[in-house]
């Protein structure tokens, strides 16, 4: 299979990148700092991500609003323009087709930006449940680049056209010219820190990022999906494909704030709906492990020597200097506090069940 590549694609070599297969795309794992120091600038100065790999379409019309209600599990109908909101999309059984970010550009105007490896299932998803929606598949067109880390803000308010400090949280405002380049600053991120998204045209995206990289005044880095990796699991958030899936629901991966079941109608509500009532069979946990090791997605999990789950992400936590994870378990374990066993390569290693996020950023947003 030839894999796709994003328009920031050249510019890896320059900055030391080495590439691996993920969903499809030739993305880079890590660069020339490694993903260890990655990880540590993203949390305690500024570091710069491509994401172009992401999928954004394109909703309009007077019938958008309804129709994105109808396909997402969270209110749409609370955003005003220039907000944003994250919600889980689910099938009829209630599993996960994908976790999306919707953004109100207008009042009948929305881009809603989804996982890499489930663009052409999420258009197929949407254009099935929703036919007479207009949606276009503006993915091709759009790179996006994600700057996050503690110096994110006094960085960018450097570099733009119009301040970005007042941008509240899941907030973002349109046509913001960053080094005189047009984009759309988002207030967003994956990693647990503060920081900015920024849309871009594919056109516009290596000239955005070699001027980020190349100025002197901020010491930006390059990270890549290794530490992105490491970062998002330190904050709890969840990676489709492991945390969530076609047979996990939102609700056992505990995103139940984001599912609304007060709202009339939605694709997997009413299997929703019954499982809340009937209580969620299994529950995704955080785990350390409390011995040498680390346990990686796939292992099993017992209690007593009975398997009661799977571990679906876990790494080396560079923050906390101790081995976590996330565990989608039989409910009736899910307990913080409990011991239990996790096999890794065949020897069965010692963990408790902990509080989550692992980590959360000291400050909060300026």
């Amino acid at each position: 299979m030839t894999l796709k590549r994003t328009p920031l694609f050249p510019l890896y070599d320059r900055y030391g990148g080495k590439t691996v297969p993920f969903g499809g795309w030739d993305m880079p794992v890590q660069y020339r700092d490694g993903i260890l120091q990655e990880h540590i600038a993203v949390r305690t100065r500024v570091g710069l991500f491509d994401v172009s790999h992401m999928g954004e379409f394109e909703f309009s019309g007077e019938n958008a609003e309804s129709a994105i209600n109808r396909l997402i599990t969270n209110d749409v109908t609370r955003l005003q323009i220039g907000q944003a909101l994250y919600s889980p999309v689910c099938h009829e059984n209630g599993g996960t087709v994908d976790d999306v970010l919707v953004y109100r550009l207008a009042e009948d105007h929305f881009m809603v930006v989804v996982n890499a490896a489930n663009i052409e299932k999420d258009f197929n998803h949407f254009r099935a449940c929703e036919p007479n929606a207009v949606i276009k598949d503006r993915s091709n067109e759009l790179a996006l680049l994600a700057l996050q880390g503690p110096q994110a803000v006094d960085f960018l308010e450097t570099v733009a056209d119009q301040s970005v400090r007042s941008i509240p949280y899941y907030h973002f405002l349109q046509n913001v010219s960053v080094f005189g380049i047009s984009c759309l600053v988002s207030r967003t991120g994956y990693t647990g820190e503060d920081g900015f998204e920024l849309y871009v045209h594919h056109r516009d995206a290596q000239a955005l990022m070699s001027a980020i990289l190349e100025q002197k005044e901020y010491p930006v880095i390059p990270v890549g999906l290794g530490a992105r990796d490491t970062l998002r699991l330190e904050a709890r958030l969840p990676l489709y494909g492991h945390e969530l899936g076609d047979d996990i629901s939102p609700l056992e991966a505990g995103l139940s704030p984001f599912v609304k079941l007060d709202k009339e109608t939605f694709v997997g509500r009413d299997a929703l709906l019954a499982e809340r009532e009937k209580g969620v069979a299994r529950k995704l946990v955080g785990f350390e492990l409390t011995e040498r090791g680390i346990a990686r997605a796939d292992c099993d999990v017992f209690f007593e020597g009975e398997r009661i789950g799977f571990v679906t992400s876990g790494t080396f936590s560079p923050t906390l200097q101790k081995s976590i994870g996330l565990a989608l378990i039989d409910a009736r374990f899910a307990e913080v506090g409990r011991t239990c066993e996790i096999d890794v390569r065949g020897k069965r290693l010692q963990a408790v069940f902990v509080k989550t996020p692992f980590y959360r950023r000291p400050k909060t947003i300026s």
